[in-house]
């Protein structure tokens, strides 16, 4: 985006997210040399920034926040678009190139793939993966699709479905997803990407429908298997990808185990040269994992869902006291939140 911007004599404005901003300055120095302008999220240059750094100033951001920030700085400008690059399902649809030229390698080789693998942090990869294959699926073909995310983000595996906002701000329409809640943060020991706290409507509908899985790992685990294909293919995966590398290596084991003979076509999404410090905290012991338990995502969406409740009760608070008709006090006012807030199930 970048560098398209940059043959179009347009201005682009990056809002990274701040644990990627640090842990990833080979990718942001990347974009500042094809011209764009990039800002650690969350960021001073917008409300939806400010509020969060008033009351989290050592945050490590989140794809929601930096989402917030990008909307918001779009929204109040005449002159200024918005570009997501997952999630969205017109994205998914765009990245569907992936599987058409899949296709045509399996029939190349010969083969059909009896898993398909992809990982998934907003899900653009891997349903470009996956997406023209499902076809085969719902007209009788025996594929096992498996999204690989994260243990310290693990949005489809343990997330709720429901109707949830793509950002932090609730700036944006609310999607149909598995969420971890919009104001999810995740911990900044994770070093792999894949940090959305949803994943696009399509594909959770897919798995909600059982007609796709979800496996959440360790990133231990996937650096181990991201070292394992470098050392074997010549090719050091990005972070992200590494979990796609994990799951296809997890799947073969357990076919060899198993004796069956399994066809598995899996997406390498990126290559990890501009993430060696990644690697380099893995190889000198510095990282460690960290799964979400089904408490602290439950405590996370509750939080959200009480956020939410007490705005509304705040605006309905707010026009009532506002109407010419009522004459209440302050004090009633207060008693009627307290009386609400007690009632919550909350």
């Amino acid at each position: 985006l970048a560098y398209a911007a940059q043959m179009f004599g347009l201005e682009c404005k990056v809002y990274m997210v701040r644990i990627s901003f640090d842990q990833k300055p080979y990718r942001k120095a990347l974009m500042q040399t094809y011209g764009a302008e990039i800002v650690a999220s969350p960021s001073p240059d917008t409300n939806a920034g400010r509020t969060v750094l008033e009351t989290t100033p050592d945050t490590p951001g989140s794809l929601g926040i930096a989402i917030s920030e990008a909307v918001e700085d779009a929204a109040t400008r005449d002159d200024t678009r918005y570009a997501l690059g997952s999630v969205l399902n017109h994205v998914l649809l765009h990245q569907t190139v992936i599987s058409q030229e899949a296709a045509k390698q399996m029939e190349i080789a010969g083969d059909f793939p009896d898993i398909i693998i992809g990982c998934v942090g907003g899900g653009c990869n891997f349903a470009g993966l996956s997406f023209p294959f499902v076809r085969d699926k719902i007209n009788g073909k025996d594929i096992r699709f498996v999204a690989a995310e994260p243990a310290s983000c693990p949005t489809l595996t343990k997330g709720e479905f429901r109707y949830d906002f793509g950002d932090t701000a609730q700036l944006t329409p609310l999607s149909p997803m598995y969420t971890l809640g919009h104001k999810f943060v995740p911990p900044p020991i994770h070093a792999g990407g894949l940090r959305y706290h949803g994943d696009a409507p399509l594909l959770c509908q897919l798995v909600k429908d059982s007609i796709m899985e979800a496996e959440a790992y360790g990133q231990i685990d996937c650096f181990e298997s991201a070292i394992a294909f470098a050392k074997t293919e010549g090719i050091v995966p990005a972070p992200e990808s590494s979990h796609a590398v994990h799951g296809a290596v997890k799947h073969a084991i357990e076919a060899r185990e198993s004796g069956e003979e399994k066809v598995i076509l899996f997406n390498l999404s990126g290559h990890g040269y501009f993430d060696m410090s990644a690697y380099t905290q893995f190889l000198s012991g510095g990282l460690e994992d960290h799964a979400m338990t089904n408490d602290e995502v439950a405590t996370m969406i509750a939080r959200d869902l009480i956020a939410e409740r007490r705005a509304r009760l705040e605006e309905k608070l707010a026009e009532i006291k506002a109407d010419p008709e009522n004459d209440f006090g302050d004090e009633f006012i207060s008693r009627l939140r307290m009386k609400a807030i007690d009632a919550s199930p909350f």
